[in-house]
């Protein structure tokens, strides 16, 4: 069964799993103590330390362990934030970055502290200066921003270089989530900050990293403790490590030509589906990307099912759809990103992945798709229908005010879309269609499908129910 979803977790690799059956014999002792056993365990302990330190790009004594990327991004924002407390409560991040992120600010908003979210364009990617002005345009002194290096959900890759001499100029550091990339190369540029995550590379989860450069400011978070500089308390878990570097290394010498491999296979999806299915929207950054993973959202389709659907065919994706969440609201990457977020299907391969397996799930896609919004009643053909209606109406080119009202309260993502499509005809050109729809999906589809449709998005307006959203029918 072809799995691609190696954005979430990649499959253990191979050498993960021999240094750690290798390590459990050797690295079980306390690495503390001055006993044998507790001196081969600190050996093992600091191979490993120097190996990451030079994996990532920074001196040994600058890397901790910790038990996951998330704990290393939740310790590393409010160590640094204590840390430089004196020198500000404003932290910088991006509209795009992992959730980790966006809960660690929220939690320094609660405290008194305050957030500003640094806007991307349409491909996820923050623009030259973005920070810069972001740094300058603070209620106050900035302790801290981050910025990831490339989007866990699209795939885009991020001016971390650029960012970081922006915030050096200001004299802030930067942090930079690096769980995505890590596996394809350093991060490069002067950042102050870099967390990791061992699951992302195909090491063993349970072991995440973060590195803080010399001269940073930082003061641990929660209660003292001897190990790893008293950044991560807790007894190490040797054999895990070991393991996490052990497929670092590993990977990053396959990484080189894998990479030009799986970039070839993902522009095969990038341009194939789009001519496959009709009404496909491909996100994310065509060039500066990660090179094994491709986002694509698909009108009028429920990701629930679209998921199950692929699953039921032997795929294993993933997907940023407000479908397929239990909070029932879009993807803050998407939705930062304005683009389409209904049916939206994630594809990551994972190192090895074969060129048939790809060529399988061009093959079967399009039938699945076509299923899915059959089942949902789904119009086949709704600018035809639309064309058919103007004509029938007499319309012709010549706008007339006329406005219908479609009531899509209580229905979930894509059915609100799927409604308005069905009634557009019924209007002529020129005439308004308002759906009400207390759907938090809509306030991101509608005006998405206006986009690729052609139609004039007028705007929103609070209901005495949900929200109404205003179209125009321009064609």
């Amino acid at each position: 069964m072809p799995y691609f979803d190696a954005a979430s977790s990649a499959p253990l690799h191979p050498v993960a799993r021999q240094a750690l059956l290798a390590a459990l014999d050797e690295g079980w002792a306390d690495p503390a103590r001055l006993y044998r056993e507790g001196r081969r365990a600190r050996l093992l302990l600091d191979a490993a330390r120097e190996a990451a330190a030079e994996a990532v790009g920074c001196r040994p004594d600058e890397l901790t362990f910790t038990s996951s990327g998330t704990r290393a991004l939740h310790d590393g924002i409010a160590g640094a934030l204590a840390g430089r407390r004196r020198a500000g409560r404003h932290l910088v991040v991006s509209a795009v970055e992992h959730s980790a992120v966006l809960h660690a600010a929220a939690a320094h908003e609660a405290g008194g502290g305050t957030v500003a979210e640094v806007p991307v364009d349409s491909a996820g990617r923050v623009a030259p200066g973005a920070y810069a002005a972001a740094l300058r345009d603070a209620p106050g002194p900035t302790a801290l921003a981050a910025l990831q290096s490339a989007n866990h959900e699209v795939g885009t890759r991020q001016p971390v270089a650029e960012a970081a001499a922006e915030c050096a100029e200001a004299g802030v550091p930067l942090l930079v989530d690096a769980a995505q990339s890590l596996a394809w190369g350093a991060v490069a540029g002067g950042w102050s900050l870099l967390t990791g995550s061992a699951h992302k590379w195909g090491g063993p989860s349970g072991v995440g990293l973060l590195a803080v450069r010399k001269g940073v400011r930082f003061a641990a978070h929660g209660p003292a403790d001897e190990r790893e500089s008293g950044r991560a308390p807790g007894f190490e878990n040797i054999p895990a490590v070991v393991a996490a570097v052990a497929s670092l290394r590993a990977v990053r010498e396959e990484s080189a030509a894998e990479a030009e491999r799986l970039r070839e296979l993902v522009d095969r999806i990038r341009t194939r589906v789009p001519r496959l299915i009709p009404d496909v929207e491909v996100v994310g950054d065509p060039e500066r990307r990660l090179p094994h993973l491709v986002t694509f959202s698909c009108l009028y389709v429920d990701g629930e099912t679209l998921l199950h659907e692929l699953d039921r065919a032997g795929f294993s994706v993933s997907s940023g759809s407000s479908c397929t969440s239990s909070t029932l609201t879009p993807s803050h990457v998407l939705r930062a990103m304005g683009v389409l977020s209904e049916g939206n299907v994630r594809v990551s391969l994972p190192l090895g992945t074969p060129e048939q397996d790809v060529e399988r799930f061009l093959g079967l896609l399009p039938n699945v798709v076509r299923r899915v919004r059959g089942q949902l009643g789904a119009p086949e053909r709704d600018e035809e229908a639309a064309a058919a209606a103007a004509a029938a109406t007499g319309a012709g080119g010549e706008e007339a005010e006329a406005e219908l009202v479609v009531d899509s309260l209580g229905k979930l993502c894509p059915i609100p879309v799927i409604e308005l499509a069905k009634v557009i005809g019924d209007v002529p050109v020129g005439g308004l269609v308002t759906v009400l729809a207390d759907d938090e999906a809509a306030r991101l589809d509608i005006p998405a499908w206006c986009a690729m449709r052609g139609h004039e998005y007028v705007g929103e307006r609070p209901a005495d129910r949900g929200t109404a959203y205003r179209v125009r029918r321009r064609a």
